[in-house]
């Protein structure tokens, strides 16, 4: 059975990372469903976004079309990295904001970053070169 199976998906696409997010959802939307019930508008709207996803997925799995998969990949992969290096940028602030204080230079608008506690001080903007006064 295993050597049919491989067989048969010979020269198709199958399983990547977008189809790994989207059988995510699809547990998701199950169990919004499940919880919200079926004889309710929104247990039947994710049912049916259920069925969609489960559709889209083996028909990706079960493509010819490589160079198409590909692209869905690949535009997937920078969309995801583009998401977790924002989240990442954030949580960087968050633990800096303890210790320092962040100003925007008021000509060039460039983020500036001073130790807080140090009361008025000057700050000299690295990318224009304007000084400007503010409380740290």
């Amino acid at each position: 059975m295993k050597e049919k199976l491989m067989k048969f998906m010979y020269g198709r696409y199958g399983n990547d990372e977008l189809n790994q997010f989207l059988f995510k959802l699809v547990f998701i939307s199950l169990v919004i469903s499940l919880l919200s019930g079926r004889a309710s508008f929104l247990g039947d709207l994710f049912y049916f976004l259920e069925l969609i996803m489960v559709v889209f997925i083996y028909f990706r799995m079960f493509s010819k079309n490589f160079n198409k998969r590909y692209s869905e990949r690949t535009a997937y992969l920078n969309y995801s990295s583009k998401i977790k290096l924002s989240l990442d940028k954030q949580s960087k602030i968050r633990e800096q904001k303890k210790s320092y204080a962040f100003f925007k230079c008021p000509s060039c608008k460039q983020k500036v970053r001073v130790p807080k506690g140090k009361g008025k001080i000057s700050i000299h903007c690295p990318k224009c070169g304007v000084d400007f006064i503010k409380k740290s």
